[in-house]
C-alpha cells in the first residue's frame, strides 16, 4: 500500500490525482554561514542598539554607525577579506559609564626645514605637512588639522601650546589599544621627517569600561551566525561570549558557530592572558606592537576564516593572507615563541619578506578539560566548523527523510513506500549519508564509523529512536617531518 498523506482513500471522483513528496529530492545543505560583527557605533549613530542588522554596504553602516566608529573600521577590515559572503553587524552604544582614551603628540622642537612628517593613527598614516617657518604650536596645529580632517580615523585630536591631544571617538578599554606612532616606514617607505623637528609620543591610555555585551548577546535569539567577530578581551566581555556560544551548541538549539578575537601584548602577557580562557568556541591571535588595533586583527581574521570555511570546513586555517600590519621586526616571533603561543591556547602568524602577515596554525583557547587535565579534543578549530557540518547534514537527512513517518520494530513486516520506518532503516541511511560526506572530504574512516554506529529504538519512549554517531572529521596536512640520511658518492676515485 503506498503511504498517501493527503490523498484520501474514499475519493471517489474521475480519474488523475497527485500529491507532491520531496522526501527523497532533498538535496540542499544549510543555508549560508552568516558573519555577525561585534562593535560599537558613535554616540551620533542611529542603528538601534543591541539589536542586529544586515550589513547592506560600508558605506551604508558609515553612515548609521558613524565614520571612524569601531563598528565601521571593523567592518573594513572584515570586508577587505571576505568580500561576499553574508554579514551581520551587532551595533553597541559606549557604555555610561566608559572613558575614551587619550593619547599625545608633544611638539618639542619644530622643523628647521620643509617636509613632511608621517603621523599613524593605528594602522592609518596621517600625512602632516610642515615649514621651516613653523613654531611647536603652528606645527601642532598642523597636525591637529590633518588628523581632524580625516572622519575614518578613530580619533580626534586638539592642540594646546604644541602638545596634540588625540581622544578616541568611542568610549571604552579598546581605545587603549590605538597605537600612535610616526614614520613607521622609515626611509624604505618613504616616510622621513624634516629636519629639526622633535616628537614626543605618549601613548593611548585611560579607556575604561567595555559595553554589557551580555545584553547585546541575549537579543540574538535563535538566529543563526557561524563566526563571531570579537572586539574585546576583557574577561567579562569574553565569559559573556563564551557562555553564549556554549548555548548556541546545546541540544536544544544546534546553532553552532565560533568566534575569533585579537589580542596586543608581549609574548609574557600574553601567556598569562591565555591562563584565564578555556574556551572550544574562541580563536585568539596574539600581536605584539602591530598598528592595526586587536579588533582590526579580530575582523580581518574572521573574514579570512569565514572565506575557507564556506569553501570547505576541512581546509587548514594555516597560510591564510591578512591585511593587517605586521609588528616591527624586532616585535616578531620566531618559532620557539609561536609554540609557546600555540600550546597555551593563542594562535600564530608569520610575516612574508614583503610584510604580509600570513597564518600560522591557529588553535582555540580550549586546554584543560573539567578536571583541570589536558585535553586536546577541541584543539583545532577545523574540527568543531567540520562537526557542525556534519550534525547538519545528517539533521537535514533525517528530518527532510523521515519527517513524518510511522514507526516499527526491526522486522516488522510493510510494504515498500509505506510511510513506515525502522531504526534499521535509519541507521542504512545515516550510513549512505556519511559515505556521502566521506566522499566529498568532510569525514573519514567509514568502517570505523559504520563499526560504531548505533541507532536503536528506546526502550521506554517507543516515539523515539536513540542513536551513537561516532562521527570521525577529517585530518588536516600540517607538517611534514624529514629525516634527511644523506650518502657518499661512490665514485671511482
Amino acid at each position: 500500500m503506498v503511504g498517501f498523506r493527503e490523498i484520501p482513500a474514499s475519493n471517489r471522483s474521475t480519474l488523475f490525482f497527485a500529491e507532491l513528496d520531496n522526501s527523497r529530492a532533498n538535496s540542499g545543505t544549510a543555508g549560508a554561514l552568516r558573519s555577525l560583527i561585534i562593535g560599537q557605533q558613535l554616540a551620533t549613530g542611529d542603528l538601534p542598539p543591541n539589536v542586529p542588522a544586515l550589513l547592506e554596504s560600508l558605506d551604508w553602516l558609515r553612515g548609521r554607525a558613524g565614520r571612524g566608529s569601531m563598528l565601521a573600521l571593523m567592518a573594513e577590515a572584515y570586508r577587505r577579506r571576505d568580500r561576499s559572503g553574508e554579514v551581520h553587524v551587532l551595533p553597541l552604544t559606549d557604555a555610561a559609564a566608559g572613558v575614551a582614551a587619550t593619547g599625545t603628540f608633544t611638539i618639542g622642537t619644530a622643523p628647521t626645514a620643509n617636509g613632511t612628517d608621517h603621523i599613524y593613527i593605528g594602522d592609518r598614516r596621517v600625512a602632516v605637512g610642515l615649514s621651516s617657518s613653523m613654531t611647536a604650536t603652528t606645527a601642532a596645529a598642523a597636525c591637529v588639522a590633518s588628523i581632524n580632517a580625516d572622519a575614518s580615523l578613530p580619533v580626534t585630536a586638539a592642540n594646546s601650546a604644541g602638545v596634540v591631544t588625540v581622544t578616541a571617538r568611542n568610549k571604552g578599554l579598546a581605545g587603549n589599544d590605538i597605537l600612535l606612532g610616526r614614520n613607521l616606514l622609515g626611509s624604505a617607505g618613504g616616510e622621513v621627517p624634516p629636519a629639526g623637528l622633535a616628537v614626543t609620543v605618549s601613548p593611548m591610555s585611560g579607556g575604561t569600561t567595555a559595553p554589557d555585551l551580555a545584553l547585546a548577546l541575549a537579543s540574538l535569539g535563535a538566529e543563526d551566525f557561524e563566526f563571531h567577530v570579537m572586539p574585546y578581551t576583557d574577561t567579562a566581555s569574553l565569559n559573556a561570549l563564551r557562555d553564549h556560544l556554549a548555548a548556541r551548541w546545546s541540544w536544544d538549539r544546534m546553532l553552532y558557530g565560533g568566534a575569533f578575537t585579537g589580542f596586543r601584548g608581549t609574548l609574557s602577557a600574553c601567556t598569562t592572558f591565555s591562563l584565564g580562557r578555556n574556551d572550544p568556541h574562541m580563536v585568539c591571535l596574539p600581536a605584539d606592537a602591530s598598528p592595526s588595533p586587536p579588533w582590526i586583527w579580530a575582523a580581518n581574521l574572521a573574514g579570512a576564516c569565514a572565506t575557507s570555511i564556506r569553501a570547505d570546513p576541512g581546509l587548514p586555517l594555516h597560510a591564510l593572507p591578512l591585511d593587517v600590519m605586521a609588528p616591527p621586526r624586532e616585535k616578531r616571533w620566531g618559532i620557539g615563541d609561536r609554540n609557546t603561543l600555540l600550546n597555551n591556547g593563542l594562535g600564530a602568524f608569520t610575516v612574508a619578506a614583503d610584510g604580509r602577515v600570513i597564518t600560522d596554525t591557529l588553535v582555540t583557547t580550549y586546554r584543560l578539560n573539567p578536571q583541570g587535565a589536558p585535553d586536546d579534543s577541541y584543539l583545532y578549530p577545523e574540527t568543531l566548523y567540520l562537526l557542525a557540518a556534519a550534525i547538519r547534514r545528517l539533521r537535514n537527512y533525517v528530518t527532510s527523510t523521515f519527517g513524518r513517518f510511522k514507526l516499527a520494530s526491526a522486522g516488522t513486516r510493510f510494504r515498500p513506500g509505506s510511510n513506515i520506518v525502522t531504526a534499521t532503516v535509519i541507521r542504512d541511511g545515516i550510513l549512505g549519508e556519511y559515505r556521502r560526506m566521506e566522499a566529498e572530504g568532510l569525514v573519514q574512516d567509514y568502517e570505523a564509523f559504520a563499526a560504531e554506529l548505533v541507532v536503536e529504538r528506546n526502550a521506554s519512549n517507543r516515539c523515539r529512536v536513540d542513536g551513537l554517531l561516532p562521527i570521525i572529521p577529517i585530518d588536516q596536512f600540517r607538517q611534514f617531518a624529514g629525516l634527511v640520511q644523506f650518502r657518499k658518492s661512490e665514485g671511482v676515485i
